[in-house]
């Protein structure tokens, strides 16, 4: 999955432990006092309720600012080129904004703890449970990819024995998750988020530097691969190639709409923050104000890539040279000195524990709300199921530590993840959609359309794709056509079956579908959530403009 050369090996000396040694000291410190609030299982779910909006929001792109994303993204700018500025325009700020200001009121004024609570009202059981399944075992999947890919990256950076990596960032991990619960989790990604720009900052910087600028590295790219390289569209026409393997339509319709939409409305890692939010316009606005720093975290992931790519030109072209995950710590290696390179270390270990403990505290809440609560262990007294959360959360991290194994296969990490989201995101987004805006759709559509989109897009991956019965030029293209597949199959078993079937009664309905409300939906702003400047539409319009505008640099 990840295979770094030993020549990234990093000069490490006392200033930098001591700078790393600090970060835990103040990890554990936010766990103790998260701690004092954990009262109940909602103080440990979701904080109470009780987070500001500013908080929650940090949080909310600092959970998925994790180091798959910092090493695979860079990975994808050396591979890809400009063409990885999709993910972000196109491929997050859309649907975090319409996740703001449609789809949070639904959640947050439904008062349900989690995604698939929310099912359970619309669809029922069925669906409840296998939502609830499908989303534990993808969370324990990434959250051990976080784990297992720090554990490589601090042998070949600092010579640290992979077990003791694992070990000891588990450890942490948990500690501060199971002390104060999500609070804790959320804190610590606020800092997360400052530690991780302060180590990719400086390397931006001084890496462009040291290319020439922005002149230098274009010409040094326009040179060694085309001029279509730093482009975001240039070979996007239906059968024209490009690095990506992917046309116009599948990266609008596949990465833009169902892949992008499928991950950020329904993945209840991102969720779950916004649930925490103090009131409902808190909780609108999580996403939105999200979505401001995630415009520009490109600048400081993508260009790192391309940076690598003029350093070290061999880059990824042999399988026992520097593969494109090496990107970030060859930049390491080569530009930082030390106290800079302490944080550097430190900013990349932060990332990766900001994406476990996302992915372990939205799989604590599921697995103890939505089965152990919902169908093993039914009315026990509040402080039964708080403690519950507390081992569950051991269990997560243990279960993280192997899960990753599965994913050895993977040179570019963001392939692997992107393979999941296809899988397990997209088809729970095809039957909240239709479930949210068509009344009509019966519980048994939701249960059918869920297992028959995630069939279908391993069907399309390992056999359509991996057996070559289809010709797709890149893993990214098949992950696209594959959640292509998933949404279309999805949408259309949903239809099929409620067609045959018995809808829900119209009155069980209220808040769960467009045009309904609930009482929750009715709450009144809190004082000053009305300010011109915190109204949800102009957020989310502005992040949309901003966005459109950043691709125009990138499309000539």
């Amino acid at each position: 999955m990840i295979t770094l050369a030993e020549g990234l090996r990093l000069p490490t000396n006392g200033l930098d432990y001591t700078i790393l040694a600090i970060y835990f000291v103040v990890v554990l410190g936010i766990g103790f006092a998260a701690k004092r609030s954990v009262k109940t299982s909602l103080d440990f779910f979701l904080s109470g309720r009780s987070l500001p909006a500013w908080v929650t929001g940090l949080a909310f792109v600092a959970a998925n600012l994790g180091a798959t994303e910092i090493l695979g993204m860079a990975a994808n700018g050396a591979q890809y080129g400009a063409y990885t500025v999709h993910w972000y325009w196109i491929g997050a700020i859309p649907a975090m904004v319409f996740l703001g200001l449609v789809m949070m009121p639904f959640y947050y004024g439904s008062k349900v703890r989690s995604v698939p609570e929310f099912l359970l009202h619309r669809f029922g059981p069925s669906s409840h449970l296998l939502s609830s399944v499908i989303f534990a075992v993808s969370s324990v999947l990434i959250a051990g990819v976080n784990l297992y890919a720090m554990a490589i990256v601090l042998q070949a950076l600092l010579g640290w024995p992979q077990w003791v990596a694992i070990v000891v960032a588990g450890v942490f991990v948990l500690a501060y998750i199971t002390i104060g619960g999500l609070s804790s989790a959320i804190y610590n990604e606020v800092l997360q988020f400052f530690v991780i720009l302060a180590a990719l900052i400086p390397l931006t910087i001084v890496g462009l530097k040291r290319v020439g600028g922005w002149d230098g590295l274009t010409d040094s790219l326009n040179s060694s691969h085309g001029d279509a390289f730093l482009t975001a569209w240039k070979g996007t026409g239906i059968g024209e190639a490009n690095p990506l393997g992917a046309n116009w339509l599948t990266i609008v319709l596949g990465l833009g709409f169902v892949m992008s939409f499928g991950y950020w409305t329904t993945n209840f890692a991102e969720v779950q923050r916004a649930l925490s939010a103090k009131n409902l316009s808190a909780a609108k606005r999580t996403p939105l104000i999200a979505a401001f720093p995630k415009i520009f975290i490109p600048l400081v992931v993508v260009v790192p890539g391309l940076i690598a790519l003029v350093m070290e030109p061999t880059l990824g072209k042999s399988k026992d040279g520097l593969q494109y995950n090496d990107a970030i710590p060859v930049l390491m290696r080569d530009l930082l000195p030390n106290g800079v390179l302490g944080i550097a270390v430190t900013g990349l270990l932060a990332a990766f524990m900001a994406g476990m403990a996302a992915n372990v505290s939205s799989f604590n809440t599921v697995f103890t709300n939505d089965i152990w609560a919902a169908y093993l262990k039914k009315g026990r007294e509040d402080r039964y199921y708080l403690t519950t959360g507390r081992v569950v959360t051991a269990v997560g991290v243990l279960i993280g530590m192997g899960t990753a194994f599965i994913a050895s296969s993977f040179s570019n990490i963001m392939n692997y993840l992107q393979t999941l989201f296809s899988f397990f995101n997209v088809p729970l987004f095809v039957v909240f959609i239709i479930g949210m805006f068509w009344k009509r759709t019966s519980a048994a559509a939701g249960f059918w359309g869920l297992l028959s989109g995630t069939v279908a897009a391993m069907i399309n991956y390992f056999w359509l794709y991996k057996q070559g019965i289809i010709a797709i030029p890149s893993e990214q293209g098949a992950n696209f056509v594959s959640s292509i597949v998933a949404f279309v199959v999805g949408a259309l078993v949903m239809v099929l079956v409620t067609l045959v079937t018995k809808p829900k009664p119209a009155a069980s309905l209220a808040g769960l579908v467009y045009g309904s409300r609930s009482p929750g939906m009715e709450e009144l702003p809190a004082e000053g959530d009305d300010a011109w400047y915190r109204k949800p539409a102009l957020l989310g319009w502005g992040a949309v403009v901003l966005a459109a505008v950043c691709y125009i640099p990138f499309s000539f």
